[in-house]
């Protein structure tokens, strides 16, 4: 069995979350009006939203860090193609107590439990505390943090990923009031829309799908559908326009 007859994984996505052409654009300004010259990506997936602050920001260098070594070599190969490679590094490696800072700029979308304990519950105050230690004065955050549209209901819990309980996110407010707490002052909130949401969801499975459609009788279907038809349950009986992501632009001050 080939590579080719494998369910395709993510083929679809620009960007690993729920983050239009537009909104990507105007944060990465944001990060390039202060001219880091070096930024880092926690949970940086294929780094393309790192890729593009160093296309912005010519004196500047990253490194992204992740643990899934797939989008790691994605992104080296999109690096190649965009002539980054000599500015941008990708290292499979854990985020926990890392080490690679004090940096100009650090990008954390849907990755800030990568820099808590994992054997403790999740802490948001923890997270934003590591990253506040990892940016330099006058740097910039640009922070991607699951927040509570409002409080679920227990049906709504039950739908989603297993275990899901009230406490797993804040409501948007008290988010920020512990990004301030943490020592930052949050320069621009944004949160994704339905249409971002919708836009991720649909493209995280397409090629699936299609996959699936034109290979009912493969080995790996049913197994992947199952995947897939419990994903796409999670999200239209559970966590749609209950779950939101907010995107903070954070200064930190001391």
């Amino acid at each position: 069995m080939t590579d080719n007859d494998l369910p395709p994984r993510l083929g679809n996505l620009t960007f690993h979350g729920p983050l239009s052409e537009e909104r990507a654009v105007r944060m990465i300004e944001r990060i390039a009006a202060v001219s880091p010259a070096t930024v880092l990506d926690i949970g940086s997936g294929w780094g393309e939203l790192l890729m593009r602050v160093l296309e912005a920001a010519p004196d500047a260098s990253g490194v992204g860090i992740d643990i899934n070594a797939e989008d790691l070599a994605r992104g080296r190969l999109l690096a190649e193609e965009k002539g980054l490679a000599d500015r941008v590094e990708f290292v499979e490696e854990s985020a926990l107590g890392t080490e690679r800072g004090p940096v100009d700029a650090i990008l954390c979308l849907g990755s800030s439990q990568a820099l808590c304990d994992p054997d403790l519950p999740y802490d948001p105050a923890a997270a934003l505390r590591e990253l506040r230690r990892l940016v330099r004065p006058g740097g910039r955050v640009v922070l991607g943090e699951g927040f509570w549209e409002r409080t679920p209901t227990d049906e709504e819990l039950a739908g989603m990923w297993p275990g899901a309980g009230p406490g797993d996110h804040l409501l948007l407010g008290p988010l920020v009031d512990l990004a301030i707490e943490a020592g930052f002052r949050p320069a621009w909130i944004e949160t994704a829309s339905r249409e971002e949401w919708e836009e991720f969801e649909s493209g995280y499975r397409h090629d699936t799908e299609v996959w699936l459609a034109a290979n009912p009788g493969h080995p790996l279907a049913t197994e992947t559908r199952e995947r897939v038809d419990g994903q796409r349950a999670s999200w239209l009986k559970g966590y749609r326009n209950v779950l939101g992501i907010a995107y903070l632009t954070l200064i930190p001050v001391d």
